[in-house]
């Protein structure tokens, strides 16, 4: 075929020169993530945050096809040429299963979009399972198999998903240049240029060592100042509250959701089909959102308005030595008139910004390797002080969101408000955005 470039901001050209690549880019599971936000509720914080899982998906095909590229020219004698088609269709379909607000979604009502991912890999009746079926019968399971990590090539799979892959690698540049950040910038070139294939994987040599550790500390950088922003996460709490009242109305309200959210209703009874979740997206979401506004139920309508119109919750950090305090802020905020179950949350955000390998863990990390000249593999942090000072280290707090009307001690509700401020400026906790 003749090449196809789609120009972006992030790699410059993205080039597709194999027909079964542009193929799944035209089918319509992999179009709808042109409706899926890769950053969810960051962009009411970064404002620029608002692109796609479709522009993120291509940038992991594209940074797959320069290494493997590059692995066929220069590392012939480690990499088999036969598994660089199986490694890009997997980086371009790693997250096709992603669904509406994709995180908040999954823990309400137990979807999973890695099994959605494969799911849509290997239904007979998705056009990206039948343009795959034309590689080969096998081909659907063998992408599959890359994405749950159990394919036996272990290089496909550390390019794939690991703590260095082509998926942090791209998602770390395009939410760094949309949300206007320089957190997540790194050097991708010198990244890729020292990038090599092992007999178990993936290493990088010496020479780049730091550009490795730049990367390690840009993702550290990324989660405690973007990922973790506390106004993103209030955002995330409105609308975890919000689809909560919706899954308590639903058994005696199923007229308003039926007129009023049809989409929702198979997730609601919890009777979905691939096709019920192939349906929804983040404009049907917020549609439904926009309908709620107006209805019956005042804490369901006030929770869509706030989520809509950008209405954040504001947070104290708290620690597990007095997290049993936070009783008390809740019946304070009852007795103002908020229901404490809708109006309040705890949401604790933890990241392991890199550790090394251990078997014995559950779910254990593939450690990032170097090469050293001699040929010997030494992990990254027994030669990096700063990456070994972030190695095995879990960041991030735990946090109370409740009503920014708390904050106000000059309404009817004075007195309730003034016990509220006096309560979270003390040394308990530490009020934060």
């Amino acid at each position: 075929m003749i090449e196809k470039v789609f120009r972006d901001p992030v790699h410059n050209y993205i080039h597709v020169d194999q027909p079964v690549i542009y193929e799944l880019i035209n089918t319509k599971e992999f179009q709808r993530l042109r409706r899926i936000k890769q950053l969810g509720t960051t962009s009411y914080t970064f404002h620029g945050g608002e692109h796609s899982r479709f522009s993120h998906s291509l940038g992991v095909y594209e940074i797959a096809r320069r290494i493997t590229q590059k692995f066929e020219k220069d590392y012939a004698h480690l990499w088999d040429s036969s598994e660089s088609l199986v490694t890009l269709v997997a980086a371009l379909l790693h997250d096709i299963g992603h669904g509406a607000y994709s995180h908040t979604f999954e823990r309400l009502f137990d979807t999973n979009h890695e099994t959605m991912t494969c799911d849509i890999i290997l239904n007979p009746e998705t056009e990206v399972h039948q343009v795959l079926r034309r590689v080969s019968p096998a081909f659907p399971d063998m992408v599959a198999a890359v994405i749950n990590h159990t394919y036996p090539n272990k290089q496909v799979v550390q390019l794939i998903s690991s703590q260095i892959d082509a998926d942090r690698m791209d998602y770390l540049l395009r939410d760094s240049f949309f949300t206007g950040v320089n957190y997540g910038q790194f050097d991708l070139t010198r990244i890729l240029r020292v990038i090599i294939p092992t007999e178990d994987g993936i290493a990088f040599k010496e020479s780049g060592m730091h550009a490795v550790e730049d990367y390690v500390l840009s993702r550290y950088q990324m989660y405690m100042q973007v990922y973790f922003h506390p106004a993103s996460r209030s955002m995330e709490v409105l609308l975890q509250n919000l689809l909560n009242r919706a899954k308590v109305l639903y058994p005696v309200e199923k007229e308003y959701f039926a007129l009023s959210s049809p989409g929702l209703i198979p997730f609601l009874e919890r009777s979905y089909q691939l096709s019920d979740y192939l349906a929804l997206d983040d404009g049907v979401m917020n549609t439904y959102f926009q309908t709620w506004m107006t209805g019956p139920d005042p804490v369901l309508a006030n929770l869509a308005e706030r989520y809509i119109n950008r209405k954040v919750f504001k947070s104290i950090t708290f620690s597990s030595q007095n997290e049993e305090d936070l009783d008390l802020l809740r019946n304070i905020v009852a007795n103002v008139g908020f229901d404490p179950e809708y109006y309040t949350a705890i949401h604790k955000n933890f990241d392991l910004p890199y550790d090394i390998y251990r078997p014995e863990a559950k779910h254990h990390r593939t450690q990032i390797d170097i090469l050293r000249k001699d040929g010997q593999l030494i992990e990254l942090s027994q030669l990096s002080p700063v990456v070994q000072s972030l190695s095995g280290t879990i960041h991030g707090d735990s946090r109370f969101y409740f009503p920014k009307e708390m904050l106000s001690a000059t309404d009817i509700f004075a007195k309730d408000s003034r016990d509220f401020l006096s309560y979270i400026h003390n040394d308990r906790f530490i009020y934060g955005e």
